[in-house]
């Protein structure tokens, strides 16, 4: 007779989680997988793959107009022809750069720190520049690096963009909610939430936040609030996490204001990039800026490789120098780049606008029933507020029974708020698709109402 190890009874451990048959119970894998901020765009997708024929104001994707499979090409001999003639590399050093694995950090960093030299008045070190795959990649990253023990816990405006919130449930960091207005994040309120965390005995890390026509609410910070929050940063030592997919999708009226990461004279901001809503995306390259140094030496860079050599080992060499060559054919500049793509959404966010005015505004039929939305300066997003209950019922309903989609906005307070309004993503429709849209979004409000 064998005996059992001490602390298994008769089964090994996690056996017992196992029913008959070999499958696996939900509760006994990470609490992620059943998050409801890792499954809302899971649910999406699938009330949009049962309604193809809905006008579709729910997915955040870029407009793709002016793509054209015979660029790709052309972004590839033009970063060979760079590999060549500009780093001098000989023809098995171009190959391998292409086809073998790459550099943990990137091999297209040089490139974007001229970018952002260029386009947002930001001088950064190269070798402060992870290229990742995608910018999902690049939160996960920095919030595992962030996440030492059960104390730590991190900030946020909300709502907030949900595939942060889903990066924070990965690495079980736990958030903190801060309000938002129309002029961005509430610097006085993440101030209080602060101290209050360190009264609790916990360790404020950092606040995720978006400046520029922010995802879902496209609300965008005065520069005097920017100067503001980077103030609190350094004095309450915490570092701020700016994510700027946006920032080139301006109303085109008046200058940008500067990146928190342009300001940034203490090293207080980490600063995530992406070319998914610029180049396409489809090549998943984003990347961090994390030029903050390591007391034992080098750079926070430096240390967020080592987890992605754990993670991803490098971002794909093909996809680095389409989106190279994308940079260099631009002469490093996305704005220039994205001139075209900017005119449409400034067009669709015009068409949004008053299609909803025509409809909801005063004095028209639906004047009066309490529908209310906000006005972005830029960006793909706007934010309307109804008068009955906006959740996943609703929008099924929505696109079953009139055709029209869009997103909850609770899914981005992580279930604890704005169930009453929807997000309305207009980057890839046309103006009569708007107009049809907004029209069906009547009709289900005058139906519910």
């Amino acid at each position: 007779m064998t005996s059992t190890p001490e602390g298994l009874g008769s089964a090994p451990v996690g056996l017992a989680e196992v029913p008959a048959g070999g499958g696996l119970r939900t509760g006994a894998l990470h609490a992620s997988v059943s998050d409801p901020a890792l499954t809302s765009m899971t649910l999406l997708n699938e009330i949009a793959g049962r309604f193809p024929d809905a006008v579709s104001f729910a997915a955040g994707r870029p407009y793709e107009g002016f793509y054209e499979v015979a660029r790709l090409g052309r972004y590839l001999s033009a970063f060979e022809r760079h590999l060549e003639e500009d780093l001098g590399l000989r023809p098995d050093a171009v190959r391998r750069t292409f086809f073998q694995y790459g550099r943990t950090k990137g091999f297209i960093h040089q490139l974007i720190a001229r970018h952002l030299e260029i386009d947002e008045r930001l001088t950064v070190e190269p070798e402060s520049v992870v290229v990742t795959t995608g910018v999902q990649e690049a939160m996960v990253l920095v919030l595992r690096a962030l996440r030492t023990d059960t104390r730590d816990v991190i900030f946020a405006a909300y709502p907030a963009y949900v595939g942060f919130l889903g990066a924070t449930r990965l690495v079980d960091m736990p958030v903190r909610s801060v309000r938002e207005g129309p002029d961005g994040i509430d610097v006085a309120d993440l101030e209080e939430r602060i101290r209050q965390a360190r009264k609790e005995g916990l360790r404020p890390r950092a606040c995720y936040v978006v400046p520029d026509f922010a995802n879902p609410s496209g609300a965008t910070m005065p520069q005097e609030a920017r100067r503001r929050l980077l103030d609190l940063a350094e004095r309450e030592n915490i570092l701020l996490l700016e994510d700027n997919p946006y920032s080139m999708f301006h109303s085109g009226g008046e200058e940008r204001p500067p990146t928190l990461k342009s300001l940034d004279t203490a090293q207080r901001v980490v600063y995530f990039g992406s070319f998914a809503k610029t180049a396409f995306a489809g090549a998943r390259v984003g990347y961090v800026v994390a030029d903050q140094p390591v007391v034992d030496g080098g750079l926070f860079a430096d240390e967020l490789a080592k987890l992605k050599s754990m993670l991803t080992l490098n971002t794909s060499t093909v996809a680095q120098a389409v989106i190279g060559g994308f940079l260099l054919e631009n002469g490093c500049s996305v704005e220039k780049a994205t001139h075209r793509e900017a005119d449409v959404y400034r067009r669709n966010l015009r068409a949004v606008l008053t299609a909803l005015e025509e409809r909801f505004g005063p004095g028209t039929p639906a004047g009066g029933a309490g529908v209310s939305w906000n006005t972005p300066k830029g960006g793909m997003f706007a934010v309307v507020t109804l008068p009955f209950r906006a959740d996943d019922a609703m929008l099924e309903y929505s696109a079953r029974r009139f055709g029209v989609l869009w997103t909850p906005m609770y899914h981005f307070y992580a279930g604890t708020g704005g169930f009453h309004q929807i997000r309305l993503s207009f980057s890839v429709l046309t103006p009569s698709q708007i107009q049809a849209g907004i029209e069906r979004l009547a009709a289900l409000v005058a139906d519910r109402t």
